[in-house]
């Protein structure tokens, strides 16, 4: 497999009902890491040219779902399916990271 250009870290995890912190995975993670690989597909990226990996907590849960792409190391706040065609045609097909999509600068 060729060296990825990209590698999109999608925040997937979860915690138990009633846990007083929010988590990653019940504001719709799972359905985001999906589109995103079904968005490259559309696409036509080949396989191993851009990875999309589930990731264990990232940290800002109040602030998720949270997306890091790599090599960049841009951090996403609050990802929703529709943003994904904007990180995909914006940053990976230009390299232009999306600026509405970036966290407040407490940790971005």
């Amino acid at each position: 497999m060729p060296k990825p250009k990209y590698h999109i870290l999608v925040c997937t995890n979860s915690r138990p009902p009633g846990h007083p912190k929010p988590s990653c995975g019940a504001a719709g993670s799972a359905a985001l890491l999906q589109t995103f690989n079904m968005g490259l597909m559309e696409r036509g990226i080949p396989p191993g040219q851009v990875l999309v990996t589930s990731s264990a907590c990232l940290g800002p849960c109040e602030q998720g779902p949270t997306v890091v792409v790599y090599p960049d190391a841009t951090w996403y706040a609050h990802v929703k399916e529709a943003d994904v065609s904007a990180i995909l045609d914006e940053h990976i097909a230009n390299g232009t990271p999306v600026e509405r999509l970036k966290p407040n600068s407490v940790w971005g």
